[in-house]
């Protein structure tokens, strides 16, 4: 399959993917968000492969996969679950040395997670940290990578 062939492929896949969305039986907000979040990451991580056009069939493919498994987490996520996750990734990237994981569990659904920071930086004047988080649901494992940067009032901010 060469490069130009591929592009229409991707598209193709992407409207199939939006249209069996549509399909489903109401989608919670927590679906939504997981799926936006593992679209973000999956294009991310695509991104970091091939160049020119193949770069861009690469994070076409990332963000749709990234999309998929974000809904699907999404789907199993409770807010107690995004709660405790939450509070790791704030203590992680607050306190937390780079390399050094936390871990959270939710006691009610059995769920679990970590957030490990990896490398500080400046960007723009503003600290700023990478970090990943996995998340265990049903004895299934799925990985994200973030960054994020200190906003003025001391707050962290999720860089897109």
């Amino acid at each position: 399959m060469t490069r130009k062939s591929a592009l229409p492929l991707a598209a193709l896949l992407a409207g199939a993917l939006v249209l069996g969305g549509c399909a489903t039986n109401q989608p919670g907000p927590k679906q939504g968000v997981g799926t936006i979040l593992g679209a973000i990451g999956g294009g991310i991580a695509g991104a970091q492969f091939g160049h020119g056009k193949g770069r861009l069939v690469a994070t076409a493919i990332g963000t749709l996969g990234g999309a998929v498994l974000g809904n699907a987490v999404g789907q199993s996520l409770d807010r107690a679950d995004a709660t405790y996750a939450a509070q790791a990734q704030q203590a992680a990237l607050e306190r937390y040395p780079s390399g050094e994981t936390i871990e959270w569990q939710n006691p009610d659904s059995g769920h679990y997670g970590s957030v490990t920071p990896l490398r500080t930086y400046r960007s723009d004047g503003r600290y700023c940290r990478e970090y990943t988080q996995t998340v265990w649901i049903g004895g299934r494992q799925s990985e994200a990578y973030g960054e994020a940067c200190r906003q003025p009032d001391g707050s962290w901010q999720i860089r897109q």
